[in-house]
C-alpha cells in the first residue's frame, strides 16, 4: 500500500506526463504548421510516449492499491519562435520532468517504499535517453542552422524516428 504523502506525488506524476503528451501534441501542430513534418512525426511520437509515462504510473497507483486522481491539463504553449526554440523547450521540459522524478524516488527512498524505488529506475533510464535525445536534436540545430538545406535534411532524419 503506498502512504498518503506518495501516492499523492505519484498522482501528480501521472498529471505531468498527461500535460507532456499534450505539450508535444502542440508542438506538433506549431512543426506542420511550420511545413516541418518530421519535426512533427518526432513530437507526435513522443506525444505517445508521454502517455504511455503517465499510464505506467496509473496502472502501478492501482496495482499498490491507490486511487488514480486526474488533475486539469495545463494549456500548452502552441507558438514558438524557431524550430532551435522548440527543441530549447523541450530539453527544458525533460530537465523538469527528471528533476520531477528524481524528487519522487527521494520520497520513496525515505519513506523505504522499495517498490516504488524500483518502478521509479525504468524511469529515471528513460530520463537520461529523453534528455540525450532532445540535446543532440537541438545541438545539430544549431549547426545546421534553421534555413535552407540543413534544416531539410534534419526534418527528413527525424521522420524516420520509430522506423528501425
Amino acid at each position: 500500500m503506498l502512504s498518503k504523502t506518495l501516492l499523492k506525488a505519484l498522482n501528480e506524476q501521472i498529471n505531468k506526463e498527461f500535460y507532456s503528451s499534450h505539450l508535444y501534441l502542440s508542438m506538433a501542430a506549431y512543426a506542420e504548421s511550420q511545413n516541418l513534418p518530421g519535426f512533427a512525426h518526432w513530437m507526435k511520437l513522443q506525444q505517445q510516449e508521454e502517455h504511455g509515462h503517465a499510464m505506467k504510473l496509473y496502472k502501478y497507483v492501482n496495482e499498490r492499491g491507490g486511487r488514480v486522481e486526474l488533475g486539469a491539463i495545463e494549456q500548452p504553449p502552441v507558438d514558438f519562435k524557431s524550430p532551435t526554440a522548440l527543441f530549447e523547450d523541450v530539453q527544458k521540459h525533460e530537465r523538469s520532468i527528471t528533476a520531477s522524478i528524481n524528487k519522487l524516488y527521494e520520497k520513496s527512498t525515505k519513506e523505504n517504499d522499495y517498490a516504488t524505488q524500483v518502478m521509479l529506475h525504468w524511469f529515471i533510464e528513460e530520463q537520461v535517453e529523453e534528455e540525450s535525445s532532445a540535446s543532440e536534436i537541438l545541438e545539430t540545430l544549431r549547426m545546421a542552422g534553421e534555413k535552407g538545406q540543413a534544416l531539410l535534411m534534419l526534418d527528413r532524419q527525424l521522420a524516420r524516428r520509430g522506423m528501425g
